[in-house]
């Protein structure tokens, strides 16, 4: 099908959103709540929680808004390191050597 080339970069992304949420999920947990005797959060856990979860999304948009602004540079400076290397590698080749009648 058209679309299985692009399954894996789908699946790649899934697998950090996963990884993201699951980090966020257990840093909050581990930071906000401390009564495991009742079945709901207490207010104090709700704001706790709330105010992370507000916080680490926060920051991850702004981490993610300065690597979108970054990335047009960084793959220009990757794309002029390549065609350098390119460029080396041709210029360092050694010469073809001459023909038998050439001395």
């Amino acid at each position: 099908a058209a679309w299985a080339p692009s399954m894996p970069v789908v699946l790649l992304q899934l697998r950090d959103f996963l990884l993201v949420y699951n980090r966020m999920t257990e840093l909050c947990f581990r930071r906000c709540v401390s009564d495991l005797n009742y079945r709901l959060l207490t207010r104090r856990e709700e704001l706790c929680l709330d105010g992370c979860a507000g916080k680490l999304v926060h920051s991850n948009h702004r981490l993610m808004s300065a690597y979108v602004a970054l990335m047009p540079t960084i793959m220009q400076r990757r794309a002029a390191d390549y065609e350098a290397s390119v460029a080396q590698e041709g210029s360092a080749a050694p010469a073809a050597p001459a023909g038998p009648d050439a001395s």
